[in-house]
């Protein structure tokens, strides 16, 4: 496998574009060398370079045009431009627009190779040999991963909140790990905290702390996650369900670098960074009131999708061999991967649960395996019986807590009264519930 850095290189000049390949080459890369801007793109829908090079001027599509396509699917992707003399005034406004530099025909070797080993972040440009920032727990040959990876190893040099949003399962904290890892502060603590996994009257004291006698219980002082974390990260997954009372001294928390434990009579300075994650909108929770809009743009300072499985199926035979190896070791069986038929089973399934939902499958398998790969019949077993482990937390409580709603309100003909009261909750705050799940009163009279 060729692990040099690859680089895309445009140009509808057909000796500018072979010289360019031999003088990439010669110097440690790899180069990709396409006759149009059209091509160009085809070739990023297969697989993402390093870097763009492309000549300002060609028939089509022209190197302006081709930047801008490229920048809007992905802006991390530097880009440079070649310029004739007579163009030197649109190269340096596409260099205002964000292509990362540019380069005046004719140039020297020496002078291409120095800006495009800063394009890949290389700090060694005299040998143009790149180095990128890796992430060895992440398993992954797609392109949409490795842009995203692009993205991360760029804000992880930066102290800027940042926001995971994905589906569940796709891994989200293992991506907050990777920010840490990428940071200035990978020697210091990376503390994770599931807010939708604590009762909310403990989440409080499990963040901020609480002091000695501050609640029943409480016999001793205690530090909380953001004291424990100092000089680190703070991840906060599912943060779309932290109450929103506690969302107001997140904010507090943000805006002055300090908490006060729980019956605490002062504050306590801290110097953490805060990645969040979450699979809800929370742009309709802002809407719903669910959410504080001043707290979403603190956290929201650089916002990382991460894509599901189905979107990235050339990571499903990866992934699944990866957690094999990891099984295989872990329980002591011999088992080296998957049969034919069974691996392709794999490429074709849905996969709601994403890679959670992979490994529950690959874990299943390996556990009723006989043989050294493990072979389709098994395969559809495990994606027959879709384990109820796939709903996070968050979402197993959302659909229980609709059922319940449902039930009581069956049972008491729509009487919110009555339901609330069942509930031991009030009344307002039932209707608050009812309104959350969208469940009007109206529809369990006409029940009756």
């Amino acid at each position: 496998m060729n692990t040099a850095t690859s680089v895309l290189v445009v140009d509808d000049d057909a000796d500018l574009l072979r010289l360019l390949g031999m003088r990439l080459q010669s110097s440690g890369y790899r180069p990709i060398t396409v006759a149009s801007g059209e091509e160009a793109l085809a070739r990023l829908a297969v697989s993402r370079p390093r870097a763009v090079i492309t000549d300002l001027r060609m028939q089509g599509m022209d190197g302006m045009a081709l930047f801008e396509r490229i920048h809007a699917a992905d802006p991390s992707l530097p880009v440079i431009i070649l310029t004739a003399h007579g163009t030197i005034p649109d190269a340096v406004a596409a260099a205002q627009n964000g292509v990362f530099g540019y380069l005046t025909k004719p140039f020297e070797a020496p002078e291409l190779l120095a800006l495009l080993a800063r394009a890949v972040g290389s700090g060694s440009p005299e040998t143009g040999k790149p180095a990128r920032v890796r992430f060895p727990d992440i398993v992954t040959v797609s392109p949409l991963m490795n842009a995203l990876l692009d993205e991360v190893a760029l804000v992880g040099a930066s102290e800027a909140s940042v926001l995971i949003q994905g589906e569940s399962g796709t891994g989200k904290e293992m991506l907050a790990r990777a920010v840490h890892q990428a940071s200035m502060r990978k020697r210091g603590p990376f503390v994770a905290i599931n807010c939708a996994a604590i009762p909310e009257a403990l989440l409080e004291s499990e963040l901020f702390g609480h002091a000695k006698g501050a609640f029943t219980g409480a016999e001793t002082s205690r530090k909380g996650l953001f004291q424990t974390a100092q000089g680190g990260t703070v991840f906060l997954d599912e943060i779309g369900d932290m109450p929103i009372a506690l969302q107001a001294k997140l904010l507090r928390v943000l805006q002055e670098r300090e908490v006060r434990p729980v019956g605490a009579s002062q504050s306590v300075p801290v110097d953490v960074r805060i990645v969040s994650a979450t699979h809800r909108d929370l742009e309709a929770a802002i809407a719903e009131q669910q959410f504080r809009e001043d707290l979403y743009y603190r956290l929201n300072v650089v916002n990382l999708h991460i894509p599901p499985l189905r979107e990235r199926r050339e990571d499903i035979g990866p992934l699944a061999q990866h957690f094999v190896d990891l099984l295989a070791k872990k329980h002591g069986r011999r088992i080296i991967g998957f049969v034919p038929d069974a691996l392709d089973l794999l490429m074709r399934a849905d996969w709601p649960g994403n890679i959670r939902q992979l490994m529950n499958v690959v874990e299943q398998c390996c556990a009723l395996c006989t043989t050294v790969r493990i072979p389709a019949a098994l395969v559809t077993r495990a994606l027959r019986n879709k384990p109820t482990e796939i709903l996070s937390y968050a979402e197993a409580k959302d659909h229980f807590e609709r059922d319940y709603l449902v039930n009581l309100m069956k049972l008491t003909g729509g009487q919110v009264t009555e339901a609330a009261r069942l509930a031991q909750r009030n009344r307002t705050e039932f209707y608050r519930l009812l309104q959350k799940h969208a469940l009007s009163p109206a529809l369990f009279k006409s029940l009756d």
